[in-house]
């Protein structure tokens, strides 16, 4: 193991508040308190386009990774191969189904241990040969060989400096969506690929969701690497609170591609813990990181609490199953929701967001007529700050696209009646969204006449017939989350 480097903290980097100084440190060497610190793994490797030989590095690795008693080991973006060139690339990719991950899952049943698969080339099957991309997949295995998780990358790295040219795009599709945090022996993991480290907004949104690590497997080039990957790195702790581990390849995978190394594991308050170096071509290092300790920095320095959603906000529009209970396919999780004076039985809602709800409409104008409303009582548009208005019409754009493919149309009256003088019956906050068929109305603008006619002509629907619309809806979105 003489090319390894190797770095077991038997004490814990404990987060301590100092009151009499009035600041907040980082100490090592403090024995953690409140509860028991999960060892985790880093490992840093040169992959090659030999899957073979890359399969006997990650072997090794393990293997490592198991001797110190980790429960997680991460692995960095590229751990199947890196190819010479586009069609090498698409030649030697495989499906998550295939025999190379097979191979990995069988790794961590094998140890029992949880295997962060950084970035592996996913074979996309339903691609045309002559338009062929795959996704560049960061895949999680659990301690019983099973996938747990696979995010795609969102940011491909498509960059010419005066030492690299590379277009990840012209062989990478990208992802389609933000996977919300995996439970996991080393906490809530938020996933993340390489070039996404330089995006600060999808780390706050999965640190948003609980995220209490981020990981951020990497093939980073050794001049973007040599600039940037450290101060990125700690730049991420610190603004989210959360740990970092960030595996990485190291050296030179062909002739014209040198990648950085430095795998590191990182603390919130943005000290290193561990770094595997640049001259290591096979190298693990360990940490133990308690993440008890993070709810007394939460306390200590509560950023996320001191953001001003009055001035702005941060909301993701395509987030994967989001942790909603009424996302779920059960209706016994939730609560009832106030609707200005009234109360939102919970199993007529069957979407929930940071600030609002929808949820299925006592009287319907048209088949699928639902409402969207803000959690907070407030009667007019103008009222809403600006994280309520991100998040509603984020919400009100999500639903549209639900109801248009459950319902099998492409047009959607979607309004909002604010204030009295408008309409307004209800005074809180909410938009109707109707899908709409051809020739629905004689005249099209009759809509507006029957919705503000609908309480004296339309009788209203059971409340049985109103959980079952909501429970098809909670279905659909539980599927497509999926």
């Amino acid at each position: 193991m003489s090319n390894t480097v190797k770095i077991l903290s038997r004490t814990v980097a404990q987060i301590i508040f100092s009151r009499n100084k009035q600041q907040l440190r980082i100490m090592s060497g403090v024995p953690g308190a409140g509860g028991a610190a999960a060892v985790v793994a880093v490992g840093q490797m040169r992959a090659t386009n030999d899957k073979a030989c890359n399969l006997r590095q990650v072997e090794e690795l393990v293997a490592r990774a198991a001797a110190s008693k980790a429960k997680m080991l991460f692995l960095p973006e590229c751990c199947d191969f890196v190819g010479e060139n586009r069609g090498e690339t698409l030649q030697l990719a495989e499906p998550l189904t295939g025999e190379l991950m097979r191979k990995y899952q069988e790794l961590a049943k094998c140890h029992q241990m949880w295997l962060s698969l950084g970035g592996v080339h996913e074979l996309k099957t339903d691609s045309d040969a002559e338009k062929a991309r795959i996704y560049n997949a960061h895949v999680l295995v659990n301690d019983r060989g099973e996938l747990a998780a696979v995010y795609r990358k969102l940011h491909l790295f498509d960059a010419t400096t005066k030492e690299i040219r590379l277009r990840e795009s012209d062989t990478v599709a990208p992802g389609e969506r933000l996977e919300k945090p995996v439970s996991t022996p080393a906490g809530q993991v938020g996933l993340q690929i390489c070039y996404d480290l330089r995006f600060a907004e999808p780390a706050l949104l999965l640190r948003k969701q609980g995220a209490q690590l981020l990981t951020y497997p990497a093939a980073f080039t050794y001049a973007t690497g040599k600039a940037h990957w450290e101060i990125l790195l700690r730049a991420r702790a610190i603004e989210t609170q959360c740990f970092v581990v960030a595996a990485a390849q190291q050296g030179w995978h062909n002739k014209k591609r040198q990648s950085w190394g430095h795998s590191m594991i990182i603390s919130p308050w943005g000290n290193v813990l561990a770094d595997c170096g640049g001259d290591q071509e096979l190298a693990v290092a360990t940490a133990e990181l308690d993440l008890c300790q993070l709810e007394q920095l939460y306390q200590s320095m509560p950023c996320f609490e001191h953001r001003r959603n009055d001035i702005y906000s941060l909301t993701g529009f395509k987030l994967s199953a989001p942790d909603y209970k009424l996302c779920a396919p059960s209706t016994q999780a939730g609560q009832d929701r106030p609707f200005a004076a009234n109360i939102v039985d919970k199993r007529t809602i069957f979407f929930e967001s940071e600030h609002c709800y929808a949820f299925t409409n006592l009287r319907c104008v048209v088949e699928g007529h639902v409402l969207v409303s803000t959690k907070r009582v407030t009667p007019r548009l103008n009222g809403l700050n600006c994280a309520e208005i991100t998040d509603l019409f984020a919400t009100v754009c999500m639903v549209q696209r639900m109801l248009e493919h459950i319902y099998g149309t492409t047009s959607a009256t979607v309004t909002v009646q604010d204030g009295a003088n408008a309409g307004q019956t209800v005074p809180h906050v909410h938009f109707h969204v109707m899908p709409r068929r051809n020739g629905d109305f004689g005249h099209n603008d009759q809509i507006y006449v029957k919705l503000d006619d609908r309480a004296e002509n339309l009788p209203p629907r059971t409340l049985q017939e109103r959980i079952d619309e909501a429970q098809k809806y909670r279905d659909y979105l539980h599927a497509s989350a999926s």
